[in-house]
């Protein structure tokens, strides 16, 4: 075969394969609690879709509206304890240790803001109580959730779509007779400083803000927020009174919602969201229900049609999606699993869109004053997995949110590293929220944990791998520049070793053991920090005297250790413990989402996979999301085929009780409760089984192993637009689990090394240009 073909291959990788399931959950009745509700989401606005007949709630949130106020977290004279915290750690005194820190170098406050709801939208249908032929569904294609049911021999339908477009949430409600809809409107806020408005009759406001009093501490909170929702009936009439909107004998209506708050940015909250929603909602309001579906369809579909994915026919193809779910537990459904591939991708879009916040921990979608860890920014391992598939997925531009976000982190992390460390540069310990804050918090056992801004300046050098684009690296290499400067005045030689190896302390290995002095995993991030730091300046042709000091320091920095059960060390000391099965396996960093720790280095390759055996198969959601990246990367695609299964699986217990790590109904991951990344994690460990593109060649460029971790639970199967590092497309044919055909589309016009099991081929491509190769040698 010629190395290079100009013809399009999709044609043929079609061909072999069967067209995918439609992405469409589904099920045979209204949601009864929020974790059985559709989400729909804009990157900015997110809702929640009940599908209830008589009673429809949609609950809705708008990316910026959480409690709290601008604000330095940081505390003033913290760094003059930090050489005494250092003493007591090497002197072997933890506890006294952390009692200091909880006295001197935590954050003020200690805790940070949460996350909050903004409304519901409530509709009352009188008479509806008696329905029949109940279709409640998402489709992941259209990112419309739509409801239908029967009354009186009259067909309702209620569908609902998160508009990027336009902003805003859309709801249309049609009957298949004329004149049949009859329904009240209103805003249900759980806010107490609220008020709902009619105004000109067919219009309805929602005033507020959000409560002084979060976390056992009193805050001003200059906070305000607002919702406007316009009511457009086709026939019959519209009338307002009371808080509320009430139509009459319609044939056909739809609703626009707009939602804002006053914030600008973390620092400024001077905004007025009610002329930003009067806006909203004057662009739209002569736009037709056609128009602004069309003008919706063509913003989501060229970012969700980039990527197919068919793994198999479904074990239970005509069944509910909550049904096929219980039925997976014990019945491997393939089909199910690339429906919640694709449900990743869509929840990554419809919670993270340039111009908007980034995907917290419950993506942009939460119902509570009190969500679960505050629905906040936890970077010792769940805001990277948020964000794993977004190169790999080929959802570059949802990215942005998070690179917006750690340019507002330098400012404040700065405050934190000079304050804390007397260093320069900047740190992120394990949170942040929407002000910013990076100082420690919680508590010394687990919120002194320096890395976390580190960790995320991998995203940065993600984007650039995949995209080769020059410009950004430009805009991204002084926050990783600063976030390396930080760690050249903290890092210390260890004096208890005779190699004086450099060490990160106060720290510790996320989220057990407590304070101790150089985890693990710390070490493996600055390596990664470090080595992609020098990279980016090289390519630059900037800073020579630091690229210099950089890899003297790393090169000092204290290695992988393997302890004496055959492990890969979670810290200095041999200490590990066989039996301990925490959710965290963060001293397996180095194998996923590094690369310093691979097939390449079989030593540290084994005592890492040793590590991960120690842990076992079942965990938190979102830790069994890293297990199957974890497995996929030791190349064992049966085994994190098997953590796949144990995913895919109900959080709720047939009959009922405490939910469990899973999936709940509406596919939502279940650490428990509702966590998000497992969802990411999830998506992107599909990906690792398919297509890996880590690792380089010792000239540099990059080798994309084809089907590594391929469990013999999929056969055959297809996957179109894939991405690899180094601007490569991708797309794959398999039958009897063997490649029909790879597709590689150059967008970045590199040379890469094509690897399917011990066979490899080295191909060159310009800009455009594609090749496909059946995997056999020339």
């Amino acid at each position: 075969m010629k190395l290079l073909t100009l013809v399009f291959a999709l044609l043929t990788t079609a061909a072999l394969c069967p067209a995918a399931e439609p992405a469409v959950l589904w099920y045979r009745q209204p949601a009864a609690q929020w974790v059985e509700a559709l989400p729909v989401g804009n990157g900015t606005l997110g809702a929640m879709v009940f599908g209830g007949a008589p009673d429809e709630r949609i609950q809705f949130n708008e990316a910026t509206l959480w409690a709290g106020e601008p604000r330095d977290y940081s505390r003033p004279g913290a760094s003059a304890h930090l050489a005494t915290l250092r003493q007591l750690l090497f002197d072997g005194k933890q506890k006294e240790a952390e009692a200091l820190a909880m006295r001197e170098f935590m954050s003020v406050p200690l805790r940070q803001m949460p996350y909050q709801p903004f409304a519901d939208l409530r509709l009352h249908f009188p008479g509806h109580d008696a329905f029949t032929d109940y279709h409640r569904e998402l489709n992941l294609d259209e990112a419309i959730a739509r409801t239908s049911y029967q009354v009186g021999g009259v067909l309702f339908t209620r569908e609902v779509m998160a508009s990027r477009p336009d902003r805003l949430i859309v709801v249309r409600l049609t009957a298949d007779r004329p004149g049949q809809l009859s329904f009240r409107a209103t805003f249900d806020c759980l806010h107490k400083n609220h008020a709902v408005t009619v105004r000109a009759a067919n219009e309805l406001h929602l005033r507020g803000r959000v409560r002084d009093r979060h976390n056992q501490i009193t805050i001003t909170n200059p906070l305000a927020f607002a919702a406007h929702l316009l009511v457009r009936a086709e026939g019959g009439s519209v009338s307002g009174d009371n808080g509320q909107i009430t139509v009459q004998n319609a044939d056909a209506v739809t609703l626009l919602l707009a939602a804002a708050t006053s914030f600008r940015n973390f620092r400024d909250v001077s905004g007025n969201p009610e002329p930003a929603c009067a806006r909203a909602l004057q662009s739209a309001r002569r736009k037709s229900w056609d128009r602004l579906r069309a003008a919706h369809l063509a913003d989501h579909q060229a970012l969700f049609r980039r990527v197919t994915l068919e793994l198999g026919a479904s074990a239970a193809p005509d069944l509910p999606t909550d049904e096929r779910l219980r039925r997976a537990a014990h019945t491997d459904d393939p089909a199910l699993a690339a429906l919640v591939f694709q449900y990743g991708r869509y929840l990554l879009m419809g919670s993270s869109r340039p111009g908007g916040q980034p995907a917290n921990l419950q993506g942009i979608w939460n119902d509570s004053l009190t969500p679960p860890w505050d629905s906040k920014y936890t970077c010792n391992i769940n805001t990277e997995m948020n964000y794993w598939p977004a190169e790999t997925a080929n959802l570059a531009e949802c990215h942005e949110p998070l690179f917006a976000a750690l340019r507002e982190l330098v400012i404040s992390g700065r405050a934190t590293a000079r304050n804390h460390y007397a260093a320069r540069g900047w740190v992120l310990h394990h949170n942040f929220d929407l002000w910013r804050g990076t100082a420690p918090i919680n508590a010394a056992n687990h919120g002194i944990w320096v890395t976390g801004g580190a960790w995320l300046c991998q995203h940065l050098w993600w984007h650039y791998e995949f995209s080769g684009d020059r410009a950004f690296l430009r805009r991204a290499y002084p926050i990783m520049r600063e976030a390396a400067l930080f760690f050249v005045d903290f890092l210390i030689e260890d004096p208890r070793h005779p190699q004086r190896w450099l060490i990160s302390t106060p720290s510790n290995s996320p989220e057990q053991g407590g304070l101790v002095v150089g985890p693990t995993m710390d070490h493996q991030i600055i390596r990664d920090l470090f080595a992609n730091v020098i990279e980016a300046a090289t390519l630059l042709q900037v800073d020579a005297d630091l690229r210099r000091q950089l890899a003297t320091m790393h090169a000092r920095l204290a290695p992988n250790q393997i302890g004496r059960h055959g492990q890969l060390q979670e810290w200095l000391e041999d200490k590990d413990d066989p039996h301990n099965k925490h959710r965290h396996v963060s001293h397996l960093w180095g194998v996923q989402p590094g690369a310093e720790i691979n097939w390449r280095t079989p030593e540290l390759f084994q005592a890492a996979r040793q590590s991960l055996e120690f842990r076992g198969d079942e965990a938190t959601g979102w830790s069994m999301g890293w297990k199957v990246n974890l497995w996929a990367r030791f190349l064992d695609g049966d085994r994190a085929h098997r953590i796949l299964r144990n995913l895919i699986k109900p959080a709720i217990p047939p009959g009922g009780g405490r939910a469990g790590a899973g999936l709940y109904p509406n596919l939502f991951d279940s650490h428990p409760p509702f966590q998000i990344d497992g969802n990411f994690g999830a998506t992107a460990g599909i990906v690792e089984m398919l297509l890996q593109s880590h690792l380089r060649e010792p000239d540099g460029s990059y080798l994309l192993h084809l089907l590594p971790a391929l469990p013999a639970a999929w056969p055959e199967g297809s996957v179109t637009g894939l991405r690899a590092r180094g601007g490569f497309e991708v797309d794959l044919a398999w039958r009897d689990g063997q490649l029909a055909s790879a597709t590689i589309r150059s967008t970045g016009g590199r040379t890469a090394t094509l690897r399917l099991g011990e066979t490899q081929k080295i191909i060159r491509l310009r800009p455009g240009q594609s090749m496909t190769w059946d995997g056999k040698a020339d």
